[in-house]
């Protein structure tokens, strides 16, 4: 048996993780892909604090606890709680640690999670922060591209769509930059990403390239990873110039590598058509499905001092 290096810490951020910790992680995946049940989670109380619209994220998040034996105790909205008649998050969070063993939180702010991370005296995951932050996403990306190329390094990956407010793509990079990888960004140049990101990947070593052609990249990669236009996030003129500027579809994969595999964080709007979805190269609900496993896994270590799973 040995002490993990999750153990009752904070994923706030993707940088918060280390590649000895994402193998640890994945292995335990695994794990729970073949033994879906399990009791780590007995007598354990995970709060749910979902400020921001979710399905995949919060019902994965619910039926891995519900496969590891722990309770849920949760809040759909602000107007559902004392957020309402003034309190502060700071308070609400600092109350909701009281009752439960573990805090899930989704907030529109980016930045609420560290604050959540501040006030609980439990450990908190931050299940997506504005246009911040996604690290348990990102845990399910890595894992996928792990899983279906049986490698990371050595990889060429597209990363596409918005690449501005897209929250899984900024830290879905932060993990991918522990690798040795080819990045290809494709965006509208709008909705490029962020300057501060791209001058920690430099600093990092990574090798990236900006695109704004998705037909000249696809020949080029193992991975695509598209991305939807957050609308709710970008101002009017910018979703009126970038709607509709990246849609992937079957024709464009004549010249694809016969590895290639297409990734996506979903909902889907329309920039990847359905006609891909029969083709050997759709990923995105598999991708989907790892949310269970990755998160049984995150649950466990973070709630588990001792465990005997081995690393990959």
């Amino acid at each position: 048996m040995k002490k993990n290096n999750f153990y009752r810490t904070n994923l706030i951020a993707a940088k918060d993780l280390s590649v000895a910790m994402l193998m640890e992680l994945f292995a335990l995946a695994q794990h729970f892909k073949l033994n879906k049940y399990a009791s780590t989670l007995h007598n354990k109380i995970i709060a749910q604090c979902f400020f921001e619209a979710s399905t995949r994220t919060r019902l994965s998040f619910e039926a891995a606890t519900l496969h590891l034996g722990g309770k849920i105790i949760s809040l759909t909205d602000q107007d559902s709680s004392s957020l309402r008649k003034g309190e502060t998050l700071y308070d609400t969070i600092k109350v909701i640690a009281a009752y439960a063993d573990l805090i899930i939180m989704r907030h529109p702010q980016a930045g609420a999670a560290a604050l959540a991370a501040q006030a609980a005296t439990c450990p908190v995951i931050n299940a997506g922060d504005g246009s911040n932050q996604h690290p348990t996403q990102a845990l399910i990306d890595v894992f996928s591209i792990y899983e279906c190329q049986q490698n990371i390094n050595g990889l060429s990956i597209a990363l596409v769509g918005d690449l501005k407010y897209g929250r899984t793509i900024h830290s879905l990079v932060q993990l991918l930059a522990m690798f040795d990888i080819r990045l290809y960004l494709v965006s509208p140049e709008i909705l490029s990403l962020p300057d501060d990101i791209c001058d920690s990947l430099k600093r990092q070593g990574l090798k990236f390239s900006f695109h704004q052609n998705l037909a000249t990249v696809i020949p080029l990669v193992d991975i695509i990873y598209m991305t939807r236009i957050q609308k709710e996030r970008c101002s009017g003129s910018e979703y009126q110039l970038a709607a509709n500027q990246f849609i992937l579809n079957a024709a464009l994969l004549t010249n694809a590598r016969s590895n290639l595999q297409i990734l996506h964080p979903l909902p889907r709007i329309n920039e990847l058509n359905q006609d891909i979805d029969e083709t050997r190269h759709a990923y995105y609900f598999t991708q989907a499905a790892n949310a269970v496993p990755v998160r049984q896994a995150l649950l466990t270590l973070l709630l588990n001092e001792n465990l005997s799973c081995k690393p990959l």
